[in-house]
């Protein structure tokens, strides 16, 4: 937004987010505050700014660890319950994903995704082979 905005930039910042998110019903959260920034040309200030009329508005709310999440919407499942349920899918001896891709799967950081793996692996529900990655060992208790 190289112009000045007599009405506040932060202002059509959250006028513009707030269409996004009111026109897309799967919208569970925001990009993050880097790419607000990149996307309406936008110091970091001016995104805060606009993410804090959201969220006084009570649209969005921030959660640590999560950015920040369109109120209103399904949250999403722990990271640990996450891959236990991808256990429950695979049969034992399976191949289990790498970290990489369980952390573009969940949308968890990868020290997240590690302590869920370790909960896994010290509960005998996973073990890790040098050089070959983590396999089912064993499939999970119902927590039923």
């Amino acid at each position: 937004m190289p112009e000045r905005s007599p009405r506040g930039t932060y202002l059509r910042i959250a006028d513009a987010i707030r269409a996004e998110i009111s026109g897309d019903f799967t919208a569970t959260s925001l990009p993050s505050e880097a790419q607000l920034m990149q996307t309406h040309g936008a110091g970091r200030t001016t995104v805060r700014r606009a993410l804090g009329v959201l969220a006084a508005e009570g649209l969005v709310r921030s959660e640590p660890g999560a950015g920040w999440v369109v109120v209103g919407t399904e949250p999403k499942l722990p990271v640990l319950d996450q891959l236990t349920a991808l256990v429950r899918t695979l049969s034992i001896g399976a191949n289990f994903p790498s970290e990489a891709e369980l952390t573009e799967s969940t949308g968890a950081s990868r020290g997240t995704v590690r302590r869920a793996l370790a909960k896994l692996e010290g509960a005998g529900v996973l073990e890790v082979r040098h050089g070959k990655g983590r396999h089912v060992r064993a499939l999970p208790k119902s927590s039923s």
